[in-house]
């Protein structure tokens, strides 16, 4: 078997409850508040809410009736299955209005930690295996210098830290989009984990984008017979991005007060996957402060959360981390933090040749027409003020301006001199002292 195979192994589907790997407990207890806070009394129904097959939840009905927490109220006849009824009884609902003091979660059956390790130790981003013309395909509607793909491809499926730096507007956001949108397969990921008895939400049908109950296939699951594990949900290799607004705190568990739950944090959220940290330097912490946090999990495939009870525990760490910045990565970081990211890449300004074919493919993505003379004043005269300083962010600003100026006037949409100057005034702001 390819190691480097483009479909996860899926998750096999639990048959019993000792194989979810959760406590008859705990399971029980997660069990008798979704009855009860969803009012369910089929079989069927609980099977769905909880994720997990009928078989075990006969299991759980035959403990909690054992327990007289459930009672049989007959079968269900205008089924057409003619399934057996069940309803709580009063001791079960006290059991369950205790149980929700304790934690008010509810829903889906929790995966083990352990066993979520394993599963991404099966998808690992390591073997991701992207080739030059899927990486192609992905970057088509961008103008690459050439050779940078040849740096790219190779740091992406090592699986490294990358850091891509150069001057702003030149693209390094779509490039680390393009990455995400180059690997191409699917991914398992769990609604909700579960570490010594706490609750985790992983799940976030933001981030984890195209998410399905697919059924079995042996296309897309590389296994025949059976179903995955349903306590998971197929979706595409997550991609997390942040920029400026990221804090310290964001890569911490969430404890919720009230539900006595957590949220997971951005990277464990992002396991298989991207995560981008966008605008490297604009955050109110430190770069140094900000790779600090991110060395132990790079270099160890781990990282350390906290409950909050101050309990350390380990969670994998499988995420290609893409730092993107605008300073230059020797005033930002020291030495030994750049020895710790693996892959360099320079994203520098384009040349006149390929800022001409930026100005071509964003006008005709615009249909926005392009004139002759126009190009020529455009590069001849207005780039000279500013010493033919090109970055790619211009050539949709500029068309943008443009476009805009011609739906209010009520003039064709082509260029012309007179709309490059009014375009250029709103994208450079002349130094001068403003008059109070």
């Amino acid at each position: 078997m390819n190691v480097h195979s483009r479909i996860a192994l899926a998750p096999i589907e639990p048959t019993t409850l000792a194989e979810t790997g959760i406590s008859k407990v705990f399971a029980r207890e997660i069990f008798i508040k979704t009855i009860f806070r969803k009012n369910i009394e089929l079989a069927s129904e609980m099977a769905k809410e909880l994720c997990v097959t009928v078989p075990i939840i006969m299991e759980l009905i035959q403990t909690c009736r054992a327990q007289n927490l459930l009672e049989t109220l007959g079968n269900d006849e205008g089924a057409m299955s003619s399934e057996m009824r069940y309803q709580m009884t009063e001791t079960g609902k006290a059991r369950a209005l205790q149980a929700l003091q304790q934690s008010e979660y509810f829903g889906p059956l929790p995966v083990p930690m352990a066993d979520f390790e394993k599963q991404v130790e099966r998808q690992t981003i390591r073997n991701v295996g992207i080739t030059k013309g899927k990486l192609e395909d992905a970057m088509n509607h961008l103008i690459i210098p050439d050779g940078l793909l040849d740096q790219i491809g190779p740091a992406v499926n090592s699986g490294k830290s990358i850091l891509m730096y150069g001057p702003p507007g030149n693209g390094k956001s779509s490039i680390s989009n393009g990455i995400r949108a180059a690997m191409g397969d699917k991914i398992f990921m769990p609604r909700v984990l579960e570490y010594a008895g706490q609750v985790i939400s992983v799940y976030d049908p933001i981030i984890h984008t195209s998410a399905t109950d697919a059924q079995d296939d042996v296309n897309s699951l590389r296994r025949t017979g059976g179903d995955f594990d349903k306590r998971y949900v197929q979706c595409d290799r997550p991609s997390v991005i942040t920029g400026g607004e990221l804090c310290l705190d964001m890569l911490e568990l969430k404890y919720n007060p009230n539900s006595k739950t957590y949220q997971a944090p951005l990277q464990l959220k992002a396991a298989g996957g991207v995560f981008i940290v966008d605008d490297l330097g604009r955050q109110a912490e430190s770069p140094q402060a900000l790779i600090n946090r991110w060395i132990v999990p790079m270099e160890g495939g781990e990282d350390i959360l906290s409950l909050q009870s101050g309990e350390k525990f380990t969670v994998p760490f499988d995420t290609l981390v893409i730092f993107s910045t605008n300073f230059h990565p020797n005033k930002i970081f020291d030495g030994a933090a750049l020895r710790r990211i693996y892959f360099k890449i320079l994203i520098e300004s384009p040349s006149r040749e390929d800022m001409l074919q930026i100005y071509m493919l964003v006008a005709k993505a615009k249909k926005f027409a392009l004139d002759k003379d126009a190009l020529v004043y455009l590069f001849g005269t207005k780039y000279a003020e500013v010493d033919h300083k090109y970055a790619a962010y211009q050539a949709p600003f500029l068309i943008d301006q443009m476009k805009s100026i011609c739906e209010y006037q009520g003039l064709p949409r082509v260029m012309t001199p007179d709309l490059i100057d009014h375009a250029w005034s709103n994208m450079f702001v002349e130094d001068s002292d403003i008059e109070n």
